[in-house]
């Protein structure tokens, strides 16, 4: 950070007073390092890599970032990025890093961002600039949707029929060095008005620097990362497979763990298939699977013409069974577009909906009037959080209702996924090696809260939301199953598959 040994060219950002920038103040600042604590990019890469060729293409970056490590010390950071494209997008779909980046790194970015520098970036309400090595289509979407980045620029891919050649754009090259400055220049356009201030953290960013009206040095010392709810947009969805973030120690430990963890998912689910509700919980315990179950679970009724429904927040497509173990019996659930895997592993029944209302209180009615029914009224799963919009509907079929707190922690693989295929669910939360489901049984609502003591469908869907919040210590929101599809599979989450029948998968 220094030239010929001496002081840095820059005075640290420590130094600057954020409260003279005001709304008309501009800002270019450096991605990695700068506005992220973590000057390593190979965590997103890795992400990239997995979320495109899964494990192979995981193995490859790990076995190639020591090459690419070794070439940025080496030779320069320039030939260490090359090495890191080219491993983890080389034959990949292009429209598959981008549905990663808007899907998947916004998590993993938004929980390093450094404290010190966003509160610089967010000062200057004029144009915010961001320059960064990492390949611009995926640092874009996190850019511009959680930081508020007027403009971005990266490393451009090479592509060629839809697909990632491996190589960066020969004209631009990699954004580094004088190659930042020039893309800083292109960015400011014809009026040539530089920015007010410049962020980065290293050499490689001395030059668009010196071209600010002032700079400052981000210093590399650890710090805490800015709390999510301080920046302009909260991450409530998001998909992929990998819940910690993937460093290459992280990154091997997931390689080296797949194998016996696909062994370790197939006995699970096996367990969970041949033996007795009643002795789940006993086998799940000794399987590693912990079941926490607070609350009174209700009895089963004698005598009762109808069954009770229990109104449950969505957390993965196993809600169901665990509440099931729960209660040790089965008990019936309703469900949306369960894949036809995981419908005959299912060690209880399933009941199919269409989205067609009328036709799906039919259904759900009928279902009741053979015994006790589960249904989730957010329509899909949420991993942070949070609590989506509670459908109304099931609280004008039924006025016994039991409200079911559902919570799942998951160290290695998340057991949901919005663009991926389903039927794979079960396996990867049966994957983590400890994995826990707490079901917290609250106590059915009174009369005087039903649609019969009055209260309108909308009014007892709100209150189970917030019953249920208030439980788990979640938010609730207005977001509904379209609101997360299309984020983040950019669809309204159902494809029909059968014109006929007229059903729906999503």
């Amino acid at each position: 950070m220094t030239r010929g040994g001496g002081e840095p060219p820059f005075p640290a950002v420590d130094k600057c007073d954020a409260s003279r920038l005001g709304p008309g103040s501009t800002v270019a600042a450096d991605l990695e390092g700068t506005l992220l604590r973590s000057r390593s990019a190979f965590p997103y890469y890795a992400l990239v890599a997995f979320e495109t060729g899964g494990a192979p293409r995981l193995a490859l970056l790990l076995l190639l970032a020591p090459l690419a490590a070794a070439l940025s010390r080496l030779a320069s950071p320039a030939s260490g990025v090359r090495v890191l494209v080219f491993a983890a997008t080389a034959g990949a779909r292009v429209a598959d890093v981008e549905s990663a980046a808007r899907a998947v790194l916004p998590r993993f970015y938004a929980v390093d961002v450094h404290p010190a520098a966003w509160r610089v970036f967010a000062a200057c309400g004029g144009r915010r600039l961001v320059l960064t090595a990492t390949p611009r289509v995926m640092a874009e979407p996190f850019a511009r949707g959680h930081l508020g980045a007027d403009g971005v620029a990266g490393t451009e891919l090479a592509t060629s029929r839809g697909r990632a050649t491996g190589w960066v754009d020969s004209r631009r090259g990699v954004l580094v060095g004088e190659r930042k400055a020039a893309a800083l220049k292109e960015m400011v356009g014809s009026d040539g008005q530089m920015p007010d201030v410049g962020l980065g953290d290293g050499r490689s960013d001395y030059a668009f620097m010196g071209m600010c009206k002032e700079a400052y040095l981000i210093p590399r010392t650890p710090v805490d990362a800015v709390r999510a709810d301080k920046l302009p947009k909260r991450i409530v969805f998001h998909d992929g497979r990998l819940v910690q973030r993937p460093t290459p120690l992280v990154a091997l430990l997931t390689l080296l763990w797949l194998p016996v963890g696909l062994l370790l998912s197939l006995v699970r689910v096996a367990a969970g298939m041949l033996l007795p509700m009643r002795w789940l919980h006993v086998a799940f315990h000794a399987l590693g699977v912990r079941v926490v179950v607070r609350g009174a679970p209700p009895r089963r009724p004698g005598g009762r013409t109808t069954g009770v429904l229990f109104a449950c927040c969505h957390r993965t497509l196993l809600d169901a069974i665990f509440l099931s173990i729960a209660l040790g019996r089965p008990v019936a659930a309703v469900t949306y577009s369960l894949s036809r895997l995981s419908e005959f592993l299912s060690p209880i029944r399933t009941v199919r909906l269409t989205r067609d209302r009328a036709a799906d209180a039919g259904t759900i009615r009928g279902a009741l009037s053979e015994g006790d029914l589960v249904l989730c009224p957010e329509g899909t799963t949420c991993r942070e959080p949070f609590l989506l919009r509670f459908s109304a509907l099931f609280a004008e079929l039924t006025d016994d209702i039991v409200p079911v707190a559902m919570e799942c922690r998951m160290s290695m693989f998340h057991g949901t996924t919005a663009r991926g295929w389903k039927g794979m669910d079960p396996f990867f939360f049966f994957m983590n090696p400890s994995p826990v489901y707490t079901v917290t049984f609250l106590d059915k609502l009174p009369s005087g809260l039903t649609c019969g003591g009055g209260k309108s469908s909308h009014e007892v869907a709100n209150y189970v939301q917030r019953l249920i919040a208030s439980t788990l210590s979640y938010e609730c929101t207005g977001f509904t199953r379209k609101d997360k599809y299309r984020e983040l599979a950019d669809t309204d989450g159902v494809v029909p598959v059968n014109a006929e029948k007229k059903r729906v998968v999503w």
